[in-house]
């Protein structure tokens, strides 16, 4: 992987090339929105960033707290892009957390049938799914 030769470079453009964000503009509508936090305070789009900032990001309902270890001006594919930051444990043990209860939370509500549909049933189900459309 190319390491950027500079050592400084924009917060918006960093978060893109980690694909933390599809575009720099919706990076910049987080970073504007209060959703990521450099080193504890709240930056602008145009915040210089180095290696060694911590970083905090909020995106839906899920949370990462992380080190900057490399930058890169490019975006490469998500392989590479994974190696331009290191999540704390505690962010990684939180997130994987929220999955777990996502995944209980929808298991609850589908509910399994009794029994599959006999052939009259599963007749009923196809003339009804036809007339649908």
């Amino acid at each position: 992987m190319s390491e950027s030769t500079t050592e400084r470079m924009r917060l918006d453009k960093w978060l893109w090339a980690a694909r933390f964000y599809k575009t720099r503009g919706l990076a910049n509508e987080a970073i504007a929105g209060g959703h990521v936090h450099v080193d504890g305070q709240r930056p602008k789009p145009s915040r210089d960033i180095q290696v060694g900032n911590k970083l905090e990001i909020t995106k839906d309902q899920y949370r990462w707290e992380i080190k900057i270890i490399a930058l890169s001006a490019q975006r490469r594919p998500a392989s590479e892009a994974a190696l331009l930051y290191e999540e704390t444990p505690e962010s990684h043990a939180r997130r994987q957390e929220q999955v777990r209860q996502q995944r209980e939370a929808r298991a609850s509500l589908q509910q399994a049938p009794e029994h599959r549909p006999n052939k009259k049933q599963r007749r009923l189900i196809h003339r009804f799914k036809r007339e649908a459309y």
